[in-house]
């Protein structure tokens, strides 16, 4: 309650100034309040004395009741007034400071800073040997102390993203620096630290994070720790490196547990040039890089469909690494990698298979006549890294012709392996002259997805029947003729 009263005279100090007339009030002393305290002191010590001497005098009967009342109103004003003074300074001159804030990352792998702030106000001891200020009336008023400090984290939109969201610290005394600790909800370098303290001071400086440099290590972030990827294919495991280091500030990046068989190398995500060592500096901390991973395109031991394969990506300080040896082959548990003090990341990779279909013919180009029957032979092969089910086959055939398909359906077919299917073609008796494209399209189903083969176009030519008897007969009408002629030519040689 006290403080509040303090308070609220701070806030009217002009005010009484003005409409005290015998406080002698300067108009400077608003602008001056070192000075304008100092006046007020004098004023007070002057009122004090002439009380002690009135209070004196009314003993002594030489004055009356209403003359030392008069004196003790005088005398009650100026101590307020001085009072006020005091305040007006005390508060002119709190200062609540950003000592310290560092950024370091718990083993949940959460963002932690931990904010040390200070009341370098300073101004207690100084005042009391400037002034020569009573010890009993400057310990009241608690120049030493600021009372309710409230303190946020805001990014560049001035949005909170602290946890808590605001942290409040009672009391703030000179040389007692207080500690909070709060939760990154936004992963920045860079925050603005929100302090509101004592009558309403608001101070927001924006300040740059320092790292926990006693990890001495870097420390790995990525929203890309696991992928599915189908064989033959590659993925890009996209990673933000930090140090949290005060000795080391190279490093080489390590791939432990991954197959001999998938393929990787790591690229700066700026100039996509190939990297194996990081160099930190003092102006930049933070990196950002991209893990390449390559699949084989057929399983293997090692790498098998659907079978999720864990590894870690681990940064190793450049004077360990002729400590720290990962020897190829053997898998590293998540507890031997953390008893070797490194910074790491855990990353998955599934390998999917990828269903591929395909249909060879030696020919699509034939020739019948009417009536005929043509037979097609095919070859189904299963190109791709995963079984397939349920092939069938589906034929635009023109009017009234008929086909038949052995086998009318290939149940499945495993990888790399073939299938012969024979297409038989009838076209009708009355079927006209001419060429006829029939459209082939080939389906399976693979992993419940929908696989399609390039579609064949396979051409039938129909031609005339010939005629045979006629054929006959004009044989035989030429071979008379040239009998005829033949005989014919004997008897003219004759005569």
């Amino acid at each position: 309650m006290r403080k509040f009263i303090l308070l609220l005279m701070l806030l009217g100090l002009s005010q009484s100034f003005a409409q005290n007339p015998g406080s002698y009030y300067n108009p400077k002393d608003d602008k001056y309040r070192l000075l304008g305290l100092k006046r007020a002191k004098e004023q007070f010590e002057a009122a004090k004395a002439e009380y002690e001497r009135n209070q004196t005098m009314f003993e002594k009967q030489f004055i009356s009741m209403k003359e030392l009342e008069r004196v003790k109103s005088a005398y009650s004003d100026a101590e307020v007034n001085y009072q006020q003074a005091l305040l007006a300074v005390l508060f002119e001159q709190q200062y609540v400071s950003v000592v310290e804030a560092v950024k370091y990352q718990t083993k949940d792998g959460k963002k932690h800073v931990r904010l040390k702030l200070a009341n370098t106000s300073g101004g207690g001891e100084e005042f009391k040997k400037l002034l020569n200020i009573d010890d009993k009336l400057f310990r009241s008023l608690q120049p030493e102390t600021i009372n309710d400090v409230y303190v946020s984290l805001l990014n560049e939109t001035n949005a909170i993203i602290s946890q808590p969201y605001e942290s409040k610290i009672e009391e703030l005394d000179y040389g007692k620096p207080r500690t909070i600790d709060f939760v990154l909800l936004q992963d920045l370098d860079a925050v603005t630290v929100n302090i509101i303290y004592g009558s309403g001071t608001q101070r927001a400086p924006k300040i740059f994070l320092q790292k926990d440099q006693s990890a001495n290590r870097v420390l790995f972030q990525s929203d890309q720790f696991s992928q599915e990827v189908d064989l033959g294919g590659s993925a890009s495991f996209s990673m933000y490196l930090e140090l949290f280091s005060g000795s080391s500030n190279t490093y080489k990046l390590e791939i432990v547990n991954l197959p001999q068989q998938i393929n990787n190398y790591f690229v700066d995500q700026v100039t996509q040039a190939k990297l194996s060592q990081f160099k930190f500096t003092e102006s930049s901390q933070t990196k950002k890089a991209n893990l390449q991973v390559y699949l084989p395109d057929r399983p293997t031991g090692d790498v098998q469909i659907d079978k999720p394969i864990s590894f870690f990506v681990v940064a190793v300080p450049y004077e360990r690494t002729k400590e720290v040896e990962f020897r190829q082959g053997k898998i590293y548990t998540k507890e031997e990698i953390e008893k070797l003090d490194l910074g790491y990341l855990k990353l998955e990779i599934t390998p999917r298979g990828k269903g591929e279909l395909k249909v060879n013919a030696n020919q699509l180009y034939f020739t019948s006549l009417p009536g005929e029957k043509i037979e097609v032979p095919l070859e189904i092969l299963n190109e791709g890294s995963r079984r397939l089910d349920n092939i069938e086959f589906e034929l635009d055939l023109p009017i009234n012709w008929t086909k038949e398909i052995k086998p009318q359906i290939i149940e499945s077919l495993d990888i790399r392996k073939d299938k012969r299917v024979v297409i038989t073609f009838t076209p009708p008796n009355d079927v006209p002259v001419g060429k006829y494209d029939i459209r082939l399209r080939t389906t399976c189903i693979s992993d419940e997805k929908l696989v399609k083969a390039e579609d064949k176009t396979i051409t039938i030519e129909v031609k005339q029947s010939e005629n045979i008897f006629g054929t006959i007969l004009l044989v035989l009408l030429i071979i008379g003729l040239v009998s005829v002629i033949v005989v014919f030519g004997i008897k003219l040689s004759r005569k």
